[in-house]
């Protein structure tokens, strides 16, 4: 009796967050599988979605022949797309969509070492809650962690890109097209920030795409602390 009162004075006199801070450098489970182990393993996964998945988009048609980040034009100028190929002009509206994805492969190039950082940061608690969280909770994490400093950079570097390939004059003379057109009413958006805001889409799709496969499919565990850590999750 004496030396369970002893035991529980002596716990009193921690705090929760000291308790609890022992508690995270124990083993959480019978494999020995400790908080860091997990922060090492969501690492690894994310590391290896932005070297298999991102690096693609930074290729020639990363974008443009890549169904699911592919982009196409924004609300306001597919009815110009659609009128330029029903009037036989869809070649100059293969043009510029064409153009558009040339700009978001060339910023992704600016990425990785973002997302790198990010990455470097997850913490045990992050980790923990990412792992047992959705398919996609890696990917949510870097998003929230990455998009301003994301668009920051992506968005100069489109509006060159855009100059450079001659976007800009391309879609002058769509848009001059279109606009010349009897009974259409004149559009003028903002091509940079929709192209920047379908690069981020992009990104973070295909980030999300390695996500699932390393959490649902054992044989994308390529290293052993993949396969212990993603074990906790099935």
């Amino acid at each position: 009796m004496r030396k369970s009162f002893i035991l529980l004075f002596s716990l009193s006199l921690f705090s929760c967050a000291e308790l609890q801070q022992v508690v995270n450098t124990l083993p959480q489970d019978g494999n020995g599988i400790t908080n860091a182990d997990i922060a090492s393993g969501l690492r690894q996964a994310l590391d290896k979605g932005i070297d298999k998945q991102v690096s693609k988009l930074t290729q020639t048609d990363g974008f443009f022949r890549n169904e699911l980040v592919k982009i196409m034009l924004p609300q306001e100028l597919q009815k110009v797309d659609k009128t330029l190929r029903d009037i036989g002009m869809g070649n100059l509206a293969d043009e510029g969509l064409k153009v558009l994805n040339r700009a978001a492969e060339d910023a992704v190039k600016e990425a990785t070492p973002i997302f790198v950082n990010a990455v470097s940061q997850i913490t045990f608690n992050d980790a923990r809650t990412i792992l047992m969280g959705p398919d996609d909770a890696a990917t949510q994490y870097l998003t929230n962690k990455t998009t301003n400093e994301l668009y920051s950079r992506f968005n100069p570097v489109i509006s060159n890109s855009l100059d450079k390939v001659g976007a800009t004059q391309i879609w002058s003379n769509i848009i001059s097209q279109y606009n010349a057109i009897p009974l259409t009413n004149n559009v003028n958006p903002d091509l940079a920030d929709y192209v920047t805001q379908e690069a981020l889409k992009g990104v973070y799709t295909m980030i999300a795409v390695e996500e699932k496969e390393i959490r649902t499919n054992f044989s994308s565990r390529t290293s052993d602390v993949l396969r212990r850590v993603f074990a906790l999750q099935d």
